[in-house]
């Protein structure tokens, strides 16, 4: 028995009570996966996904194909084979709203997260819908993005963010020259060692399935800005301008400020939706359609992340 609910300020919730959760996944697994679309993200409570190897199977149950995860920006835990731990970001610090992986050339249409331990205060995952986000915009900037797409650069520094073999999954330079050539990223090797990357990509694209203009990059959380002003202008002074370990620039290289990021991030707050983690959920996110990100918290949070469905835009 299951009951789907609309509340305002809120996704999707879709309440259950299986005897088996695997077997639900089983029967369900198409209801799921068209409410992920049709409301850009569902919660579904009840599962009682206390346990990781159960998740990781309920999961695997609901997806296509899971992905493992390369160039990442932040560590992340293994629970199983492609099933992490969320982000390690300060718990302190807000999360801002991103597609996940965006920044590549091929990217999960779904992400799937599991509360094994909710927060004692805060910490929920955050959703924006996307067209709703490019509707907010200056039309200048989504006109500009839309056709020239959007420009990440990285330099792996060894001293914030991963190294190059973390990231990359190894210690082999020319392992890594031969991933950049496949997917599109320009390399540069840089004195000590370290390296500097580019990857241009659409900041605009269309869903696969609904034809609707969606906002999709990253142009506001992988920034030189993500953490502000000050921490901008400190970081420099520490790394200097060409050591950031991460800007993002309008397709042609000009430089996005922080005036435009700003307006980025004010409109994703202004369109926040977000339920309070309960143990055992299963949030399913239409990673085309909505943004995600998290409220700062309070306590042990704990929460298994899976990257499903491979996509190119």
């Amino acid at each position: 028995m299951s009951t789907l609910e609309r509340h305002a300020g809120a996704p999707a919730l879709l309440r259950v009570d299986p005897e088996d959760p695997l077997r639900w996944a089983h029967e369900e697994r198409r209801t799921v996966r068209t409410a992920a679309v049709g409301y850009g993200a569902v919660l579904v409570r009840g599962l009682g996904l206390y346990d990781p190897i159960l998740a990781g199977d309920v999961i695997r149950m609901l997806a296509d194909e899971l992905m493992p995860e390369r160039e990442a920006f932040a560590p992340r835990g293994s629970y199983t084979d492609r099933v992490y731990s969320a982000t390690r970001w300060p718990p302190g610090l807000p999360l801002c709203p991103h597609h996940e992986l965006s920044y590549r050339d091929r990217f999960p249409g779904l992400m799937m997260f599991v509360c094994l331990t909710p927060p004692v205060l805060g910490g929920a995952t955050v959703l924006v819908d996307s067209s709703t986000v490019l509707e907010a915009l200056p039309a200048s900037l989504v006109s500009r993005c839309a056709r020239d797409g959007w420009l990440l650069v990285r330099t792996y520094n060894g001293d914030i963010g991963p190294s190059w073999s973390d990231a990359f999954g190894t210690g082999d330079r020319h392992g890594v020259e031969d991933y950049c050539r496949a997917h599109a990223i320009d390399v540069e090797w840089c004195p000590g060692g370290r390296l500097r990357t580019r990857q241009r990509r659409r900041a605009v694209v269309r869903h696969p399935t609904t034809g609707a203009r969606c906002w999709f990059n990253e142009i506001a959380h992988y920034s030189e800005w993500s953490l502000g002003p000050e921490a901008h202008a400190e970081l420099c002074d520490m790394l200097g301008p060409e050591g950031l370990p991460v800007t993002t620039c309008f397709g042609d290289g000009t430089p996005i400020g922080w005036d435009l990021v700003s307006r980025i991030r004010q409109a994703y707050a202004d369109n926040t939706i977000r339920e309070p983690w309960q143990s055992g959920d299963l949030l399913v996110v239409d990673n085309i359609r909505t943004a995600h990100g998290r409220d700062p918290y309070e306590g042990p949070r704990e929460v298994l992340v899976a990257l499903a469905d491979p996509t190119r835009a």
